[in-house]
């Protein structure tokens, strides 16, 4: 299955990106225009709701799925034997993810504006995640949030067995959870 490998072309990198910013921005117009006035601190709320948990399930699926269970942790040692590789999940299985553990759920639990309010903060959440990530890999700049990100991760790849430092947009969690070690 060509369309479903984890080095993706340099056309099917760039096409992942887009696909989820035309989806955010989609959903974001949608919301926009079902929503009334009176239910748009509600979308807000559940968009800001998606956001902040991205940074949680991020930390989750990078520590213990990507690190801990097989077969993903081996298709991850790709990443760090190949970092500047454009290695990653496909875009089919990861929309289909967000579309069984996300968006579906959250229709059945609180209809459809709600649904796409939670779903638009989780895939900005994640294209943030993916850009931080690819810029962390292949952009240099002096922004000083910037560098503190492209240093976390870098220290994150710089031991494969004991890790840490498994938050790439934040370092809220690995804080919290007590997954970062003294950099040398």
């Amino acid at each position: 299955m060509a369309f479903c490998t984890l080095e993706h072309s340099t056309l099917a990198y760039k096409v992942d990106f887009a696909l989820y910013g035309c989806a955010i921005l989609l959903l974001t117009v949608f919301l926009m225009v079902a929503g009334t006035s009176e239910q748009w601190s509600a979308i807000g709320a559940l968009t800001l709701t998606g956001i902040v948990s991205w940074t949680g399930i991020e930390y989750a699926l990078h520590r213990f799925v990507l690190h801990g269970l097989m077969p993903f942790r081996r298709w991850h040692l790709l990443h760090h034997e190949r970092p500047r590789a454009l290695i990653g999940t496909p875009t089919i299985i990861s929309a289909i993810l967000f579309a069984l553990l996300v968006f579906l759920p959250a229709l059945v639990w609180g209809g459809l504006l709600r649904s796409c309010a939670l779903t638009v903060g989780m895939l900005i959440g994640y294209l943030a995640y993916a850009i931080t990530h690819h810029a962390a890999h292949h952009w240099r700049s002096d922004n000083a949030w910037f560098k503190q990100r492209k240093r976390w991760h870098a220290l994150h790849h710089a031991n494969i067995e004991h890790a840490g430092y498994y938050g790439v947009t934040s370092s809220f969690w690995d804080h919290v959870f007590g997954s970062t070690r003294r950099a040398s």
